[in-house]
């Protein structure tokens, strides 16, 4: 039945969105000046370009379920985004519904939250 849900994002500067997301481990797939599609294992997200795109106003998000939460949350944060502004990073922690996430918020505005059951 259902294989996968991918997130089509806003993005203000399409190379941008890229060169952010290839720090992540994401690979281009497909790119225009309008449209870029990024894949890793079996995580794929789309970004349309949005002329104008206010990141503060950005109400779009994801979430993502990594075999590994610790090991994502050690990934990502070997990139050094601070944990104010934007992008900015929250490392894994215990949350009272029985999961461990981490949150990330890209420069466009966009939450990619991933986690892992306890």
């Amino acid at each position: 039945m259902l294989e996968k849900l991918s997130p089509i994002l806003p993005s203000g500067d399409i190379p941008a969105s890229e060169r952010f997301y290839a720090a992540l481990g994401f690979e281009t797939i497909y790119i225009d000046a309008d449209y870029l599609l990024m894949k890793r294992e079996g995580a794929e997200i789309h970004f349309f370009l949005k002329a104008g795109h206010d990141p503060h106003q950005n109400d779009h998000g994801a979430y993502l379920r990594p075999s590994d939460i610790e090991a994502f949350s050690a990934e990502v944060e070997r990139l050094g985004l601070p944990r104010t502004g934007m992008p900015r990073f929250h490392p894994v922690e215990a949350k009272a519904w029985n999961m461990r996430e981490c949150a990330l918020l890209d420069p466009d505005g966009n939450l990619i939250r991933a986690g892992q059951e306890n």
